[in-house]
């Protein structure tokens, strides 16, 4: 595992939070709050944050200071053709190193959101799902293409309601998927990673979330 800084620490913390929904779209950061919330001094937040804007997580707006962006409906489709596709060869590549402690992890994600109840907190689902798809993708080993999800990440608009029983068929999906890379069935595993994320995509277009037009 490759040797991360404090600001990478850092980072990895808040992109999270974000993608969670602890820091809802349009929230305002301020680095003094996030270093004694994090318990860090302001250097490795103000890094972090650095890193995080280039990535798209945060944006410094004009008299706001720095923001977690509202997301560009104009360009969901978009982001999320390049998740399948980018997503798709992290998968496989994943797969190709696929290790016990790895599957041990993606198991433990996997029954972590399993025992978040119904009624639960939707952000705690939201943390678990990201650290899934995460452990799974840093396998891959390939640094770039990574950094390029996580910059898609950023400008997906995640489902941040319950509804339908998304967290349920959530589980499901995980489950196929993980059931496939057990038996050592790859490619359906790689077929299984897609069809959830092209499900999600689905759920989105029959959500509020892009009703509104693009501002």
């Amino acid at each position: 595992m490759a040797f991360k800084t404090k600001q990478d620490q850092v980072a990895d913390i808040i992109r999270e939070r974000i993608i969670a929904g602890i820091y809802p779209r349009g929230t305002r950061l301020k680095q003094g709050e996030l270093a004694q919330e994090l318990g860090v001094s302001i250097t490795p937040v103000r890094e972090a944050l650095h890193m995080l804007g280039a990535e798209g997580y945060v944006e410094a707006i004009s008299h706001k200071g720095l923001i977690v962006p509202l997301i560009r409906q104009d360009t969901a489709r978009e982001t999320f053709e390049l998740r399948v596709m980018l997503e798709r060869e992290l998968t496989a590549l994943a797969l190709k190193r696929m290790d016990r402690p790895t599957l041990a992890a993606l198991r433990e994600s996997q029954a972590v959101i399993a025992d978040i109840s119904p009624g639960g907190p939707r952000v705690a689902s939201r943390t678990e799902n990201y650290r899934f798809h995460f452990r799974l993708y840093e396998l891959a080993n390939r640094p770039q293409t990574l950094q390029f999800v996580r910059v898609l990440w950023a400008r997906y608009p995640f489902i941040t309601q319950e509804r339908g029983g998304f967290r349920m068929k959530n589980i499901e999906e995980h489950e196929r998927f993980l059931r496939r890379v057990e038996a050592g069935d790859h490619d359906a595993a790689v077929d299984e990673m897609v069809a959830h994320i092209e499900s999600g995509w689905h759920d989105l277009l029959t959500s509020e979330q892009l009703a509104a037009p693009a501002a």
